[in-house]
């Protein structure tokens, strides 16, 4: 049931929706074409821009409907395997252009989180914030002890302000489900169910806290990418405390270029900081738009917000591997196998009729130069050709996709030329290796040596105790008697309904046949044969007796 706070929230989305001609989407649904021709009263119509593209309008409603949305929206930009292109990549230019919140609640909230004065945390905390987004925003200030940081707090009373819009996404969500023939294949409930994990995830800076902690350990003394440090004493689930860091957003290309930073240095490092990330440490950042990449003076990266992070499973790492190196030498079979092999698509998909579809795909990508390709694109087309063959969606290969387009575009804005295949392949061959053959034995075999080390001595004493055991006539293999009787039982009675039910089906049979024969024995009753009579009820009996055991 809507409540009265969600029923005046619809009327106002409902207007937002009208005011970007996003009322001729809903009318489009066939449960309200019956009424499209309201349309031609609603006066507002004159009011709008013409010509204006489907995803502005979208993106524009979004942005007017605040920043939930506008995070819902920023979040449904990944799903390309759902959207169409054109609405997708309006998505993408989201911006959480949400106006701060009052430096005095900001330290109201972090009085409260560490239940002390703020001058007794900090020696300088700055109330206007340097940042803010739909969820947060950032202060600067100064530890007691002399180190500079920033601090993250969460929006004030955002937790019911969620809720309220997630119930609305929800009633939404489900009726376009229900009576939208294309809304069922695009499950938006299911889409509305991810983004409310993903939310909720944000929303506990400890959480993001141990993301970064990661990140920064992953690549301790890296030249390549720096994490800011954590300060755990410090950080609550509404607050965290952070390393101050300095460096040229990398959106700047002229403060980059007055630096003198090598552009095509920077942008292959950019590319294997990705795969290192993907395969070789299984944590990646999975926010690395622009905003929240940071540049040295010496070229060195510097990544802020970790809100959300991708991880993939061993299966998934070495498929994905073996799935790009097949991609650029252009063997379908083996991409159309390995989609088989790792569960991606159905077992039964027939693997001749999925070469072709992802050859049809391809080879038109591949006649451009290796330095046009985009590795993105590629894996965003071969998700939509898999969906023909019911792919289901893997939530964490659309996370890396979307990674992997924004290194992509960052890179390619940093130096057009970049060929990323030429950087990525050395990578992806090198760590096949690493995986495969005598030297992932031996490293298999090195990791698994300490749990050995242990286990080794106690071999021989199991192994006399077995066959003293065997010799005595003492070994005994547990099985759950329960579970075997039970199985005994239900296989006796399923034999006793076989038999029954061929035997009363017998008598049955043959009281007709007598009836049928010639209608008239010595013995009559009601004008059937007794014999038929007999037959008939003893069959009767035995499917009654059938029907009381089966229950």
């Amino acid at each position: 049931m809507i409540r009265p706070s969600q029923a005046f929230r619809l009327i106002y989305i409902s207007w937002i929706m009208a005011k970007h001609g996003l009322d001729e989407l809903l009318l489009s649904i066939p449960l309200f074409r019956p009424i499209r021709f309201l349309r031609h009263l609603m006066w507002w119509r004159l009011l709008r821009e013409r010509d204006v593209p489907r995803g502005v309008r979208i993106r524009r409603a979004l942005e007017d409907l605040g920043p939930i949305f506008v995070k819902f929206g920023q979040i449904l930009s990944t799903r390309r395997d759902l959207l169409p292109d054109d609405i997708a990549r309006e998505l993408e230019h989201l911006q959480d252009r949400v106006p701060p919140f009052p430096g005095e609640s900001a330290r109201s909230i972090i009085e409260a989180a560490y239940r002390k004065p703020i001058d007794q945390i900090f020696a300088e905390f700055d109330e206007t914030p340097i940042a803010s987004a739909s969820i947060a925003q950032v202060h600067a200030a100064r530890l007691l002890d002399g180190p500079e940081v920033v601090v993250k707090v969460l929006r004030p009373d955002i937790a019911p302000v969620i809720r309220r819009d997630l119930g609305l996404m929800y009633i939404l969500a489900g009726n376009i489900q229900r009576y939208w023939k294309e809304g069922r294949r695009l499950r938006p409930v299911d889409v509305v169910a991810e983004f409310e994990k993903n939310i909720w995830d944000e929303l506990d800076l400890m959480r993001e806290a141990a993301n970064a902690s990661q990140l920064r350990r992953n690549f301790e003394g890296s030249p390549d990418l720096y994490i800011p440090e954590i300060y755990w004493d410090y950080s609550r689930r509404n607050v965290m405390v952070m390393e101050r860091i300095y460096g040229i957003p990398i959106g700047r290309m002229d403060e980059l270029r007055a630096a003198q930073i090598d552009f095509k240095a920077l942008s292959e490092r950019g590319v294997e900081i990705f795969f290192t990330q993907v395969f070789r440490h299984n944590f990646f950042h999975a926010d690395m738009h622009p905003g929240n990449i940071f540049v040295t003076p010496e070229g060195q990266y510097i990544a802020v917000d970790f809100g959300i992070v991708g991880t993939l499973s061993n299966e998934d790492k070495r498929y994905l591997a073996e799935n790009f190196i097949a991609f650029f030498r252009r063997d379908y079979h083996r991409v159309a196998q390995l989609h088989v092999e790792s569960g991606w698509v159905p077992k039964e998909t027939r693997v001749d009729e999925f070469e072709s579809a992802i050859r049809t795909v391809c080879e038109p990508i591949f006649e451009r130069p290796f330095s046009e390709i985009s590795f993105g694109q590629l894996l965003l087309n071969l998700f939509q050709t898999a969906r023909r063959f019911n792919m289901e969606v893997q939530p964490q290969l659309v996370l890396l996709q979307k990674t992997l387009l924004n290194i992509e575009g960052l890179g390619r804005q940093l130096y057009p030329d970049l060929d990323l295949w030429q950087t990525a392949k050395p990578f992806l061959e090198r760590w096949m290796s690493e995986q495969l053959g005598v030297r992932a034995l031996a490293n298999r075999l090195k990791d698994a040596a300490p749990q050995w080390s242990e286990k080794i001595p106690e071999l021989p004493m199991l192994f006399h105790d077995t066959l003293q055991r065997a010799r005595d006539g003492r070994l005994r293999i547990n099985t759950n008697p329960e579970e075997l009787q039970r199985i005994r039982n239900e296989i006796r009675r399923a034999n006793r309904r076989t038999v029954a039910a061929v035997v009363g089906g017998t008598l049955v049979l043959g009281a007709a046949l007598i009836k049928g024969l010639d209608g008239y024995a010595p013995t009559m009753l009601a004008g059937v044969p007794l014999s038929s009579w007999i037959l008939g009820v003893s069959g009767g009996l035995v499917w009654l007796t059938l029907w009381l055991d089966s229950d």
